[in-house]
């Protein structure tokens, strides 16, 4: 290209010459242009399209209109050596060093991605870094497809991603697209089948391919083939490899359930189970049964009247007297038909039994020696009741025991040496007996019939018996006395000396009788239907009151919440919880026991224990469910007392069986573990009297001790 612009420059070119102003040789933009290089659609960025494509065709006319105007000239001048020299430039091809292979160079953006010229209005830059603007493209689908359907063109015509420009296929470029189609070369003078040239003859040369000498391993033998075959001669002399037997040819024939276990699971069939044998004839069906076997008319009528699901024999014995004069049967293929069915439209099953240890099922509970203290042998024995003793009661020091017994009598006793120290005759059954838990008041509540006596026992510290006292006479009555369900009656002289300063009269026998944490209030069980079963005693202003309007069933025991102000009552099938300030039911526990026979609440307050007479105890976790947690059946008979431990983690059982299960029951302070529930001790030593075992237990306050009383008329201490 560069000879062919310079060609009028050495013929003297008067038209370049005098031009406009510019230098006789070229700069490189005006190379560019001439060579074709500079992009139509490239200009100055102040410059708008239409101004762009008019220089643009102006700069592509430059260069040819000058060469030919310079040809021209020198062709009028006529002079031969130039003649030549212009004959030589006409005849060179100015693209003889161009390559097809070259890509188009306008776009000098060179390996920097197009799209990231999405958003801008150009779409790359010349080889003066002037932008090369996109076309403008203002043609909507419509238009679009109506230049497809007016240029007949369109189908070859390509947009240029480098210049954004539309560009038309040749023929011979559309040639090439569809030889790359369909899988061709893309040179149509290639000839993939060309004859292969067989470079090694079959003919045996002369000279050899390489003359290389030999190796000399090619000669001698080789040591790692010996160490293989000696390998090898080694597993044949060990049996480990089995020489190949000569095939037998003649063919053989074998059964394809030979192998099959009978008693092994079928493979095709997991769960086949195998189909239940026929029973054997019996005597009923011989042709000549014992005479005992045939059916009288009136057994034969009932058979008859019989539904078929219904008779014991599905057909009737009868007597032949000779094997040949039996018929044939007339329901064998009815039956035969029947076990058909019954085989195929039985559905049979197996249960897979799961192979678990049994030791695997038992819960890993720490060993009891790691428990402990715990009571664990009998210490002493509190004798002098005559008749079987119902209750107990341990003072709030743990240093007195009150006991209530079928004899009428009530008797404080010494714990630390076993000694009576004073009987109270009350003339009847003590059924309950409870000792003021506030330990600044000194007084003991007994059920006796219909009234609760309330006692001062004047033992332990003189000041506290006479403060007790002093208590009990600052109470002034109201100048009119309201209606109550129970009335308070002021003790005689002469039972003032024996210890009695109160007594509350009610309309039934009473069965219980329990105190309030605080000792100012406490709550009675009348053996009543109807809602006044439950009533509560204000000692301070001796005043009494039915929590209920309606009733719930047979109420069986009551319990003071330790630490809320909740009441719980518990009935034959349920315990439910009762808020007294706002007065509704709050929880109501299902116990799943046929009849509740105690109750015990834990020292926190957030678990229960039941006991029942079907001798089961249960657990209730009041946060977590109103169904039992755990369910305790170690006891072999009626359950008649529970107690918790106000300071250790043990709770205890008393049955009628005669014996006492300590368990060790720890409640933890994290909410998401449960508690932990351990038998740790069965203890044993009262005597079965009518029946009757261990009617009440009570721990001590302060040491891990346990008061039982029995049937047996005794009660006795384990430590």
């Amino acid at each position: 290209m560069r000879k062919l612009l310079q060609v009028p420059l050495l013929l003297g070119d008067p038209a370049s010459s005098r031009g406009d102003g510019s230098d006789s040789s070229l700069s490189d933009s005006e190379e560019s242009v001439f060579s074709g290089l500079e992009d139509s659609g490239s200009d100055s960025s102040e410059d708008n399209s239409d101004d762009n494509e008019g220089e643009d065709e102006i700069s592509h006319n430059k260069g040819p209109s000058r060469t030919e105007e310079a040809s021209e000239g020198q062709a009028q001048t006529g002079s031969p050596g130039l003649r030549t020299e212009m004959a030589r430039a006409s005849s060179w091809d100015e693209y003889q060093e161009d390559s097809s292979d070259e890509e188009d160079i306008r776009n000098t953006v060179g390996n920097v991605p197009l799209e990231w010229y999405d958003d801008f209005p150009h779409v790359g830059y010349d080889l003066d870094g002037r932008r090369i603007y996109k076309p403008l493209r203002t043609q909507d689908e419509l238009d679009q497809f109506l230049d497809k359907m007016d240029d007949p063109d369109f189908w070859r015509t390509v947009q240029d991603r480098m210049t954004g420009r539309d560009l038309r296929l040749t023929d011979e470029q559309v040639a090439l697209v569809r030889r790359l189609q369909s899988g061709q070369f893309g040179d149509m003078g290639f000839n993939p089948y060309e004859p292969a040239v067989d470079f090694f003859s079959g003919d045996v040369m002369i000279h050899p391919v390489t003359n290389r000498p030999a190796d000399k391993r090619s000669f001698i033998p080789s040591l790692v083939e010996k160490e293989k075959v000696s390998r090898m001669v080694h597993a044949i002399k060990m049996g480990w490899i089995q020489p190949r037997r000569p095939r037998d040819p003649t063919p053989s024939f074998y059964d394809l359930w030979a192998q099959e276990d009978p008693n092994a699971v079928l493979g095709r069939h997991r769960m086949h189970v195998p189909a239940p044998k026929l029973a054997l004839p019996g005597h009923a069906e011989s042709y000549n049964p014992p005479p005992e076997y045939l059916f009288s008319e009136e057994e034969r009528l009932a058979w008859v009247q019989q539904e078929p699901g219904e008779r014991k024999l599905n057909f009737l014995p009868q007597k032949f007297p000779s094997l040949r004069a039996v018929p044939a049967y007339s329901r064998f293929i009815q039956e035969r038909f029947e076990r058909c069915l019954d085989l195929y439209l039985c559905p049979r099953q197996r249960k897979m039994r799961v192979s678990v240890d049994p030791e695997d099922l038992i819960p890993k509970l720490p060993r009891p020696r790691d428990l402990q203290p715990f009571p664990t042998c009998q210490a002493l024995v509190y004798r002098g009741h005559s008749d079987l003793v119902r209750c107990l009661s341990v003072s709030p020091g743990g240093q007195w025991l009150a006991s209530g017994s079928d004899d009428g009598s009530l008797r404080l006793w010494e714990v630390a040496t076993a000694r009576c120290m004073k009987t109270v005759p009350v003339g009847g059954v003590v059924r309950s007996v409870a000792w003021n838990p506030n330990p600044t008041i000194c007084l003991v509540a007994a059920a006796l019939d219909d009234t609760v006596l309330l006692l001062n026992p004047a033992l332990g510290d003189r000041l506290l018996v006479g403060s007790t006292d002093q208590l009990l006479g600052a109470f002034t009555p109201p100048e009119e006395p309201a209606l109550q369900p129970a009335h308070w009656l002021e003790a005689s002289e002469e039972e003032h000396q024996q210890g009695l300063r109160l007594r509350i009269c009610h309309s039934k026998p009473v069965t219980q009788v329990t105190w309030h944490g605080r000792g100012d209030y406490l709550a009675v069980v009348l053996a009543t239907p109807g809602h006044t079963q439950v009533l509560i005693h204000q000692l301070s202003r001796r005043r009494s009151q039915s929590p209920f309007h309606r009733s719930h069933g047979q109420v069986q025991c009551v319990a003071f919440h330790p630490t809320r102000p909740f009441l719980l009552v518990a009935s034959q099938r349920s315990v439910r919880v009762y808020h007294l300030l706002r007065q509704e039911l709050t929880k109501k526990l299902m116990p799943n026991c046929k009849w509740v026979s105690s109750m015990a609440v834990h020292p926190v307050g957030d678990n229960i224990i039941c006991g029942s007479y079907d001798s089961k105890l249960v657990w209730f976790d009041l946060d977590l469910s109103t169904k039992p947690y755990k369910v305790l059946r170690h006891h072999k008979k009626a359950l008649r007392a529970v107690a918790f431990h106000p300071r250790y983690p043990l709770f205890a059982s008393g049955s009628d069986d005669g014996t006492i299960i300590v368990c060790h029951g720890m409640v933890y302070n994290d909410l998401l573990q449960n508690p932990l529930l351990v038998p740790v001790k069965v203890l044993k030593g009262h005597t079965l009297t009518r029946d009757l075992g261990v009617l009440d237990v009570a721990f001590h306050p302060t040491q891990p001790w346990i008061f039982s009383s029995g049937a047996d008329g005794t009660i006795r201490l384990f430590t």
